[in-house]
């Protein structure tokens, strides 16, 4: 399966640098910007730095403010590949079933030295920022990107543009009103500068029983849309063990009259019934899982957890965290905090753990949810540190992105795959993002990139004996059990209700369609997601964790049960059973789209196709004293369908046979 000239294809608009010479400036001119007319003669414009979203129309009255011009900001100057275009047809080839340089990966220092910008040219490049009175921040073993910080009035004079805050989708972001630019001298290895303050929206993709999505209305907002006051619940609704084991009646759904209540959240033995894994899977491998901060208690908790399960916690050294110093987190508030990405953090490790017990767990926080995630995936990729990466998180949909991010993203993925390191990112929790978006339907990025694995996910069903008795696409509709007119039970709303969140997919709008996909799809474009796993609250598993009490003292509080899902489940599920798979076959898989495309077409059975059901599965459940019957498998505009479909993907990984994964024999 030729992969090279489909993942090269993109749109012309967005893959032009989009760089402009201006005319020659005067001394004054050049002075704005920290450069003398001795210095250069004419600056470079970037002028897809400046998102498509930065109107006048789409001004925010806090733009006016007078404390932003001391505000501080963070950038990204990205530096161009020696090779762009040998770095991309290399990560192809080795990616390519078809190719006599499959798996012929290539060791960080190696693609380092062959494809990463020089370290001349880098070192020019970090004169030039330091200059203009920014202040560095960090930036990678690779030197494909720098990370500054400085107040708005430092930026501005920097780049000669003016940052501005806009209003875009319910969010006050601050981006450029006009095209930044630098001397010409150093333009010649800048891809692309990132001013835009749209990285930090990154959230955890994690859903919860009583909030629905992260980033959508879910259940909160739906109780505020009701008339019915709170009271004592219509239902009574314990949860379940598994699936049936507390059976309800409710009012007629789908011609039933009765429901199972929503679970307690799975075991670590339900999951490995589910994803067909066993106490040993994944020894010999390393996952690394990548997130904003990290909560101190994470492997004191994981291990707690494992006892309370009746499992084999963490072994010495089995867990490691390597997460930079909590005094250089920044930009908590804007991020959720290092509390807010304490669950999924938890979730994250604790489901790799139940997935794949022998696998070795390599946990490294970002020091924010921005260019610190860049830095995080870096240290991974530059020192080798995994050739599986779980990557719960991504920001909500496509129209917020800016040019030079994705580019730089982009870079980073075709590093990975030239190493044979796995990306695997979360499709996102709240479907064809409409609910998000005033009604626009996006994929999420970075899970619309062609150069990652896009997870998707799945609602199951585990019966007594621990077998999966259904199982369908994530999607969850709630309908609210009300008092009638005449003291009957009834919904609220006509079924199956209101949807508070399902799996993310569809159709990108910025990512032109890789060359495995063509067996699923006629579409021009990056169809999402390419595989699922597991993410539906309502049937999710079960976590343990001592919650933060204080972000300065990092005190923690007492232990807490809860009962997580989302893509932020399913990916580091998915994670776990590859690296099952890369321990059964001995195969390192790398950037795993090609592979598993082509197994899809000529081992089907490598997948279990996940279906719709003629009568929708339901489930009970009450949360803040109002009872309600949740439908599953209603997820947005999104089907499931036989075969590749935008809810699952290709479906499932079917353990069971496996044997297509492992490195043809001419190529070893």
């Amino acid at each position: 399966m030729h992969v090279r000239r489909s993942l090269r294809s993109r749109s012309t608009a967005r893959r032009t640098a989009a760089v402009v010479a201006l005319a020659a400036l005067t001394a004054g001119g050049l002075s704005a910007i920290g450069a003398s007319s001795a210095q250069a003669s004419t600056l470079t414009a970037y002028a897809n730095a400046v998102p498509s979203w930065a109107t006048k129309a789409n001004l925010s009255p806090k733009t006016s403010s007078s404390a932003s011009s001391t505000a501080r900001v963070q950038g990204e100057v990205f530096l161009s590949l020696q090779d762009q275009a040998g770095a991309e047809a290399f990560a192809a080839a080795v990616s390519d079933p078809t190719s006599s340089q499959y798996r012929q990966y290539l060791s960080p220092s190696d693609w380092i030295a062959k494809y990463a910008p020089t370290q001349a040219t880098f070192n020019s490049e970090l004169s030039m920022l330091q200059s203009k009175g920014l202040t560095v921040t960090g930036s990678p073993a690779s030197r494909q990107y720098i990370v500054f910080t400085g107040t708005q009035a430092q930026v501005n004079a920097a780049f000669g543009t003016k940052l501005e805050t806009y209003s875009v989708d319910g969010q006050d972001v601050v981006a450029p009103s006009t095209a930044p630019s630098i001397p010409s001298t150093y333009a010649a290895h800048i891809s692309g500068i990132s001013l835009s303050q749209s990285r930090l929206l990154t959230r955890p993709k994690t859903a919860t029983q009583s909030g629905g999505a992260t980033g959508t209305t879910g259940l909160q907002n739906l109780a505020a849309t009701l008339s019915q006051p709170k009271g004592t619940p219509l239902l009574s609704t314990p949860c379940s063990a598994y699936a049936g084991q507390k059976m309800v009646k409710i009012p007629t759904a789908y011609g039933s009259t009765s429901a199972g209540t929503a679970n307690c959240g799975y075991t670590p033995t339900q999951l490995r019934a589910i994803t067909k894994t066993t106490k040993t899977s994944g020894t010999g491998q390393t996952v690394a899982i990548i997130d904003a901060y990290s909560a101190p208690s994470v492997l004191r908790d994981a291990n707690t957890y494992s006892a309370l399960k009746k499992e084999n916690g963490f072994a010495a050294g089995q867990y490691v965290d390597l997460t930079p110093s909590r005094s250089t987190f920044t930009s908590q508030t804007a991020c959720g905090g290092v509390g807010g990405w304490q669950v999924e953090q938890t979730l994250d490790v604790e489901a790799v753990h139940a997935v794949a017990p022998g696998a070795n767990v390599v946990y490294q926080g970002a020091t924010d949810c921005g260019a610190g995630m860049d830095l995080a995936l870096s240290k991974v990729l530059d020192q080798g540190l995994a050739n599986l990466v779980s990557n719960s998180y991504g920001g909500v949909g496509e129209p917020l992105l800016d040019d030079p991010i994705i580019q730089g993203e982009e870079n980073l993925q075709l590093q990975a795959a030239g190493e044979g390191v796995g990306l695997y990112f979360a499709s996102g929790d709240s479907g064809d993002e409409s609910i998000n978006l005033r009604g626009k339907i996006s994929t999420d990025f970075p899970a619309s990139s062609p150069w990652v694995t896009a997870v998707g996910g799945t609602a199951a069903a585990v019966v007594k004996n621990n077998t999966v008795a259904w199982e369908t696409g994530w999607g969850d509709s709630l309908d609210q059990v009300i008092v009638g007119p005449s003291k009957n039970k009834k919904y609220r709303y006509a079924l199956p209700g209101v949807f508070t969140g399902g799996a993310g997919g569809g159709t990108s709008n910025i990512t032109s369609r890789p060359a495995y996909q063509a067996s699923v799809t006629t579409s021009t474009r990056r169809q999402v997601p390419d595989v699922s796993a597991l993410a539906d609250p309502y049937t999710g598993f079960a976590i343990g964790y001592h919650p933060l009490t204080s972000s300065v003292t990092y005190a923690t509080g007492s232990w807490k049960g809860a009962v997580a899902g989302g893509t932020s489940l399913a990916t580091p599920i998915l994670v776990a059973q590859m690296a099952a798979i890369q321990q059964a076959t001995g195969a390192r898989i790398g950037f795993a789209n090609p592979i598993l495309y082509s197994l899809h077409s000529s081992s089907p059975s490598t997948f279990t196709d996940v279906l719709g059901r003629a009568k929708p599965a339901l489930a009970a459940y009450t949360a803040s004293d109002r009872s309600y019957v949740v439908t599953f498998g209603a997820d947005s505009s999104l089907k499931v369908g036989t075969g590749y479909d935008n809810q699952t993907g290709l479906g499932d990984l079917n353990l069971t046979n496996v044997s297509g994964f492992a490195t043809p024999p001419s190529n070893n």
